[in-house]
C-alpha cells in the first residue's frame, strides 16, 4: 500500500516515477549505464546481482522484478531463491559465487568489508572493473530497495513478470520513455 496518498494504494514504481519525472529521468538513466552499458558482467550478470541484493534486503517488489528480468536473460529458475538460501549449494556459476557473496556483505554489514572479500572477486577472475561494477549495482539496488520500502510499493507476482518482462526487452532507457515528455 503505498504512502504517496496522491496516488492509488496499489501504486508501482513507474506510477512513482510518472508524478516525479524530475527524479525518475537521471536516476533511470543510471540504471541504463550501470546494467545496460558495456561492462564485464553481462546484462543478465548484473540483473542477478539486482536480484540477489534486493532479496538479501527483503524487497519483494525489486526482487520479483529483478529476478524475471535475470531469468529473460537466461538464468534459470528457482536459482536465485537457492542462492539467497545457501549461496555455496546453489546452482550458480562458480565466478559468480564470490561476487554474490562480496554484494551479500556489503548489503548486510558494508562497515565490515575488508580486503579479502575483494580478493576474493579477483581471486575468481573478475578485475578491478568488475568489482566496481559490483559495488554500482548493489549500492543501486540498496537505494531502490529503499525508495520501494519507504514509499509503500508492492506488486503481485503478475505485475513482477510484467515489469521484469518490460525491462530485459526494453531497458531502463525504454521504461523512461513511458514517464511522457
Amino acid at each position: 500500500m503505498s504512502y504517496l496518498k496522491s496516488l492509488p494504494t496499489d501504486t508501482t514504481l513507474l506510477q512513482v516515477f510518472q508524478a516525479y519525472p524530475e527524479t525518475a529521468r537521471p536516476l533511470l538513466d543510471f540504471h541504463e549505464l550501470v546494467l545496460r552499458a558495456p561492462g564485464p558482467f553481462t546484462p543478465g550478470e548484473r540483473e542477478l546481482i539486482a536480484a540477489y541484493v534486493s532479496g538479501t534486503n527483503g524487497c519483494g517488489y525489486c526482487h520479483g522484478v529483478h529476478t524475471v528480468t535475470a531469468e529473460a536473460f537466461g538464468l534459470a529458475k528457482g536459482v536465485l531463491e537457492a542462492a539467497l538460501a545457501d549461496l555455496g549449494s546453489a546452482p550458480v556459476d562458480e565466478r559468480m559465487k564470490p561476487v554474490l557473496a562480496f554484494v551479500g556483505k556489503l548489503t548486510r554489514t558494508p562497515a565490515r568489508m575488508t580486503d579479502a572479500d575483494a580478493d576474493a572477486v579477483l581471486a575468481a577472475g573478475w578485475d578491478e572493473s568488475a568489482l566496481h561494477s559490483a559495488v554500482l549495482v548493489c549500492a543501486l539496488f540498496n537505494f531502490m530497495n529503499r525508495m520501494v520500502e519507504g514509499l509503500g510499493i508492492r506488486a503481485d507476482e503478475t505485475y513482477a513478470v510484467t515489469s521484469g518482462t518490460r525491462l530485459a526487452e526494453g531497458g531502463y532507457a525504454g521504461l523512461a520513455t513511458l514517464l511522457g515528455s
